[in-house]
């Protein structure tokens, strides 16, 4: 919404610099995004009075002596299509500044000396969009009143300033100058609006003889028309094309122009037809039928759906309601009479014909918002009167309407408690009233409850809490003081998970790692992969945005595997990355059909520096305060190498798997070998320790002794850890799998593993005989398991 300052200071009595007021406003609900003026950067325009003019041969040129208010003319070499002796012109002196900051200087054309250029509205900063048709092709026509070597700035109302308002759809009222007034009236002190009333002069022949009104549509809530006839279509005044120009609207002719001044100034918008074209003197309002055509005003011919309202006469649209008009009813220069249309149509419905057609009007914007119902009526007679006054036509005496439809008040009902303790101050009753004053609502107290009476043209406000946020902006949002939540003896502090999730994130980043996020929708087939979850525990999008994110994940690994390729792709072929996040498993409850987040941790190494036991290492040492930490082979995902894959188990319990993705599904992905974890945070949790026991340090020596077992080819490192662990001895420190041999000298079913076992004692330092007795003890219990000491 552009506001006019010079516009709104006739309707309010403010003398503020519109910056300040800007600000005022921003900081009251409504955001000014700036203020602009016509004239910034512009110099040396005056006005000039074409006193002669003559061809240049052969080019469409002329030389034209022009009066700009000195003693003698000024030569100025001009091409424009319409300039002609007589008429009063933007002349850019020598030295001049335009739009685009051009600067104008004194120069030969075609040989012959110009002294300065004339000029259209375009080339001194007017949008070809709002410049009127006569001159959209020409240099522009001043009044003749114009006195020539004055600054055209005052004439064009350049110097006025133009505030871009940026209105949320919940404040429509300030889509209106009356609008803006009364909030500018209410968040200034002692301010109050003053607006102009128009009184219709009615002639003797009734409209009711003239026209009749029927809706045949509940879209619309009333339908009112005058008829104005003997008018004289022209230009509009000049003030009249200044205020349009300046909130950006074309000037067309004096009646148009006349329904665009009411739409802004009142926020009602107003159609005004060629009364002569009616085949019938009845206007019936309905919904299309489905195939019927209208040709609008911009000369496009539209098939109409059942979804539309339209203005028929004889049977035939003639307009499509409150979005745009049609071309057969057009007013043209050659109308003499003139059915002034007001209504108000259902929001909704002209929202989905304006975006249908793409036909999106500033008529249209307030229907979808929302108008004051109150001002259908008055704007109408405004209106009327306007036109009778700018193009000498006569009003019918009466509106016809299709009912006596009346906007009623609303009142709400709030008390001074509730205000206060939504707002966290101690506003008294006086201080209450006196902002319900300024906003323009009647109030009525009854003890401490206050009765507030809202006006139709503030159709936002219907609740109580619509009531505290007025108060709140009048008030002032900076008036109201900072305070802390009254807590209590509540401390905040992190859920068990999340600290969790943030000891993770820094054990990984210590180890190197680098954090990521992949999406948490995916295709169906990725989302399974890594899991053995089937696929009835699938989330999918009803409407999915693309295939390619249709399906909320079951796993984080195969996003990151997307990120491994993307980085793979652009070089990075050395890869360390993580991820703390959500999967999403539905888990068939019937009453709940909304799928559970888990939340997980993945990890991705890929790069010639990394291999299987650099992954392992990593979630070892995420896992070095749990104990009974285990690896066990696992062959049940298929999208990780059977030979290369541990199932990881804290205690009894699986908890997430470290492995290298299998080769085809490497090559699927396009990526090199890539080594991936992921652990199940949930059960981690459950798991932890509640706290870690500190140990003291033992004072006496480690010993290490070594052994070589002879085992079956199937035998795991996880079951010879258990059975040295089932030997219970108690000086027996650590267990480590330093080396595995097969090859000659050792039978094609068996393999050669290699420990070192590490003894220690709190107590004392450990003789030979002990340690050897600790050895003899381990072996014989691997006998039993099958293992042969080598």
């Amino acid at each position: 919404m552009q506001v006019s300052y010079n516009w709104l200071k006739e309707l309010v009595n403010i003398d503020v610099p519109a910056h300040d007021l800007s600000e005022k406003m921003s900081t009251s609900g409504i955001e000014v995004e700036g203020v602009t003026t016509r004239a910034a950067g512009l110099s040396k325009l005056v006005v000039g009075e074409v006193i002669s003019m003559e061809a240049i041969p052969e080019t469409h040129l002329n030389i034209c002596q022009v009066n700009i208010g000195e003693t003698e003319p000024t030569q100025i070499v001009c091409g424009a299509p319409n300039v002609k002796a007589g008429i009063k012109v933007i002349v850019a002196l020598p030295g001049a500044r335009i739009a685009g900051n051009h600067k104008i200087k004194k120069g030969k054309i075609r040989g012959v000396e110009s002294l300065g250029m004339i000029c259209s509205l375009q080339e001194i900063g007017f949008p070809e969009s709002i410049v009127p048709k006569a001159y959209a092709d020409g240099i522009y026509y001043l009044p003749e009143t114009a006195e020539n070597g004055a600054e055209i700035f005052d004439y064009l109302d350049m110097n006025d300033e133009v505030l871009e308002l940026s209105i949320t759809p919940n404040r429509a009222d300030a889509l209106s100058m009356r609008g803006v007034a009364h909030e500018v009236a209410a968040i200034y002190d002692n301010k109050k609006v003053s607006f102009d009333d128009k009184v219709v002069s009615e002639s003797d022949e009734k409209t009711a003889d003239k026209i009749a009104v029927d809706v045949a549509t509940d879209k619309v809530i009333t339908y009112k028309m005058r008829i104005i006839e003997d008018v004289k279509i022209g230009p509009s005044p000049q003030w009249l094309q200044n205020r349009l120009m300046s909130e950006d609207i074309r000037p067309i002719n004096n009646v148009v122009d006349v329904t665009n001044f009411v739409l802004l100034y009142f926020g009602q918008p107003l159609h005004a037809f060629d009364y002569a074209t009616f085949d019938e003197k009845k206007i019936v309002v309905r919904q299309a039928e489905a195939g019927e055509k209208l040709t609008t005003l911009d000369s496009v011919e539209r098939e109409l759906s059942t979804d539309d309202i339209v203005i028929t006469v004889a049977g035939k649209p003639v307009a499509l309601a409150g979005v745009m008009g049609g071309e057969n009813t057009e007013i043209t220069d050659k109308s003499t009479s003139v059915a002034l249309e007001s209504a108000i149509f259902d929001g909704t419905s002209i929202r989905k014909t304006s975006q249908k057609y793409n036909l999106r009007s500033e008529a249209s914007a307030r229907f979808e918002k929302g108008i004051n119902q109150a001002d259908v009526e008055v704007a109408l007679d405004y209106a009327a009167a306007m036109i009778a006054e700018l193009a000498g036509g006569k009003v019918s005496a009466g509106v016809v309407s299709n009912n006596d439809f009346t906007a009623q008040d609303v009142i709400v009902s709030i008390t001074l408690d509730k205000i206060n303790r939504a707002l966290g101050l101690t506003l008294n009753q006086a201080d209450v009233v006196a902002i319900f004053d300024k906003l323009g609502f009647t109030t009525l107290v009854t003890a401490d409850t206050f009765a507030v009476t809202v006006p139709p043209r503030r159709w936002d406000i219907a609740i109580e809490a619509d009531l505290v946020e007025e108060i709140a902006r009048i008030y002032g949002y900076d008036n109201i003081p900072n305070t802390l939540p009254n807590a209590g003896n509540t401390i905040g502090q992190l859920t068990p998970m999340q600290k969790f999730r943030r000891d993770i994130r820094t054990n990984l980043e210590g180890a190197g790692l680098s954090e990521v996020i992949s999406y948490s929708l995916t295709t169906p087939e990725k989302a399974v992969q890594f899991t053995t979850l089937p696929t009835e525990h699938l989330t999918t999008l009803a409407m999915p945005m693309s295939e390619e994110r249709s399906t909320l994940r079951l796993n984080l690994t195969s996003g990151m595997l997307d990120i491994v390729r993307y980085n793979l792709a652009r070089g990075n072929d050395t890869l360390a990355l993580y991820e703390v996040g959500q999967v999403f498993a539905k888990f068939g409850n019937e009453s709940d059909n909304r799928p559970t987040e888990l939340p997980q941790v993945a990890l991705a190494l890929t790069g010639k520096a990394y291999d299987f036991y650099d992954i392992k290492g990593v979630v070892e040492n995420l896992l070095i305060k749990f104990s009974d930490v285990r690896f066990e082979a696992d062959t049940t995902i298929t999208d990780l190498h059977p030979g290369r894959t541990a199932r990881v188990l804290v205690g009894d319990t699986p908890v997430g798997f470290v492995g290298q993705v299998h080769p085809t599904t490497a090559k699927a992905y396009d990526i090199s070998e890539t080594y991936v974890a992921a652990l199940d945070l949930t059960a981690l949790l459950d798991k932890q320790p509640e706290q870690v026991i500190f140990t003291d340090i033992p004072k006496f020596q480690a010993s290490k002794r070594d052994i070589a077992l002879l085992v079956n080819r199937t035998a795991t490192n996880q079951e010879i850890l258990d059975v040295i662990a089932e030997s219970k001895v108690k000086t027996l420190a650590k267990t480590e799998l330093f080396d595995v041999y097969t090859g000659d000298n050792v039978a094609a079913d068996k393999k050669s593993l290699a420990y070192t076992l590490t003894f220690q004692s709190a107590d004392a330092q450990l003789t030979d005989d002990e340690i050897t007795a600790a050895v003899t003890k381990i072996t014989k219990k691997l006998s039993k398991f099958g293992a042969e000491v080598r």
